[in-house]
């Protein structure tokens, strides 16, 4: 029993659709390519899956809805309407929803952008990745610099709220001009929001069996991430996060509840989820093959997928591996107040990583230095139980 631990009075809400045109050969997320989609049955085994959790979320607001994939700009914008229609009817929204759409612009017409934003979509997520025709084909990607291009213009004449580009640096025969260009070709657009992320090679991917021959070195890529964030700094683009960028009011509220250990629902093939409980916290995991979870989502199970607490020993390393991210720190307060445990237990980790210089304490506020940031698995680490 956790007496001192109180679910947060609102919450976030995920949804995974997981097909895609094509599978990226860097992607490790849990997606499927497909010619066909079973859209109408997807849509019934969510809102089937909706309906289960319910009971663990039952009086709390939700704040914010991210629909993620896959690239769920491949639904038809009816389908989406349906989606969210079911969402408003079960759920007690914010008065103001933030919800984010991903979307490829290999994988969109000129009227979707319109239609998904009429039908309550207000801000967009849009994996551009590069604007150049040799990086993107390196990279596996279904467009083109053009489509790219028209994506973002696209975005911009539907008039969403707020949307974010997509950038990946140290990509395949990329020098530091590539990546500047890249990222100039991204500022034109004067966006409201810019995630920048270095490519990694990760396990059971393509890129990770064969790795391509001319990436850059990890000297290389440093220097080049650097220069790129200075660069966005200089453009009025506030780093709020390690990989977020953001002008005044556009940071990504949905995000900004996982670094601060908020609590949030997962709903489709392969969803997590975080639930904190007056008995504790729970962690969620939906079955990750799309009909596997269908079949079951469909049926009369009453617990879809597989649900475990977090236990005490491992929340400060959860905690930390999110909150530590964020570059404005966190009210230590927050600490006890999510994870249930006394601030204490973790001092003297704070104190002695305060010591190597790689976080301050301000007026209660912790946050983590340049270095900190730098260094952010080395910092995350010092918490693992």
């Amino acid at each position: 029993m956790n007496p001192t631990l109180k679910p947060p009075s609102s919450y976030s809400l995920y949804v995974h659709l997981p097909w895609c045109k094509a599978k990226c050969p860097y992607c490790d997320f849990n997606s499927h390519a497909a010619d066909r989609i079973p859209a109408e049955r997807y849509l019934a085994a969510l809102i089937a899956d909706l309906d289960r959790e319910l009971p663990r979320i039952w009086g709390r607001h939700v704040r914010t809805v991210f629909i993620g994939g896959g690239t769920p700009s491949l639904f038809p914008p009816e389908i989406i309407d349906r989606l969210i229609s079911a969402i408003r009817a079960r759920l007690r929204p914010h008065s103001h929803m933030e919800i984010t759409l991903e979307a490829n612009p290999g994988a969109i017409e000129a009227a979707s952008f319109r239609a998904f934003r009429e039908v309550g979509i207000t801000r967009l997520s849009l994996g551009v990745q590069s604007f150049h025709d040799d990086s993107l084909q390196r990279l596996g990607r279904i467009h083109d610099a053009a489509a790219a291009h028209r994506a973002v213009e696209l975005a911009i004449a539907a008039e969403f709220e707020s949307y974010n580009l997509d950038l990946i640096f140290a990509l395949p025969g990329q020098d530091l001009a590539a990546a500047q260009a890249d990222l100039r070709a991204a500022l034109d657009y004067a966006p409201p929001h810019l995630s920048l992320y270095q490519l990694t090679l990760e396990a059971g991917t393509p890129f990770s069996t064969h790795p391509p021959a001319d990436l850059p070195d990890s000297d290389q890529a440093a220097d080049m991430e650097d220069i790129l964030r200075r660069q966005l700094r200089e453009s009025g683009m506030e780093r709020y996060e390690i990989s977020a960028h953001a002008r005044p009011g556009h940071r990504c509220q949905h995000n900004r509840n996982y670094w601060l250990y908020g609590d949030y629902i997962g709903i489709g093939a392969g969803a997590h989820g975080k639930i904190t409980l007056p008995e504790g916290i729970w962690r969620s995991c939906k079955p990750s093959r799309p009909e596997s979870y269908m079949d079951d989502a469909l049926s009369v199970l009453d617990i879809l997928g597989d649900r475990e607490p977090i236990l005490p020993a491992d929340r400060p390393f959860e905690f930390m591996l999110n909150a530590l991210r964020l570059t404005d720190g966190f009210p230590v307060a927050l600490f006890p107040e999510r994870t249930g445990l006394s601030l204490p237990l973790i001092q003297p980790l704070l104190r002695r990583a305060e010591r190597d210089g790689l976080v301050v304490m301000e007026d209660d506020i912790l946050r983590p230095t340049a270095l900190g940031l730098n260094f952010y698995n080395d910092l995350c680490v010092r918490f693992v139980p």
